[in-house]
């Protein structure tokens, strides 16, 4: 085994000293993440206008993402149409059973981990 030399070990506690301060501004900083977070609460809860405006804007742009998300699926549907067609007419049937078979096992995976 070797000895480290004074330099190394001052470097190697430096490094400990600069993640013990690292630390702490990560607690700093989540401690004032949360302060802010109680701040914003209390002006919603004062004001029922305003958490209904924002409730509703939430809600459209979670409709939004789902639109987005279901476009994608669609686009990806086509690109695999797409696909099928550039494949030669002979293997095109086997292809296509081995396409389903992977897509059938993906899509169950993704409900079992999603339910």
């Amino acid at each position: 085994m070797t000895e480290r030399t004074p330099i190394e070990d001052m470097l190697a506690e430096s490094t400990n000293m600069l993640r013990a301060e690292n630390l702490v501004v990560e607690a700093l900083r989540d401690m004032v993440k949360d302060e802010v977070k109680k701040y914003i609460r209390k002006r919603i809860d004062e004001n029922p206008e305003l958490r209904n405006e924002m409730k509703a804007a939430v809600e459209e742009l979670m409709e939004a993402k789902i639109k987005e998300g279901y476009a994608l699926v669609k686009l990806a549907k086509a690109g695999v149409k797409l696909g099928l067609e550039l494949v030669p007419a002979k293997m095109r049937e086997e292809f296509s059973k081995d396409l389903v078979s992977v897509i059938q096992k993906e899509v169950g995976g993704f409900m079992e981990r999603t339910l």
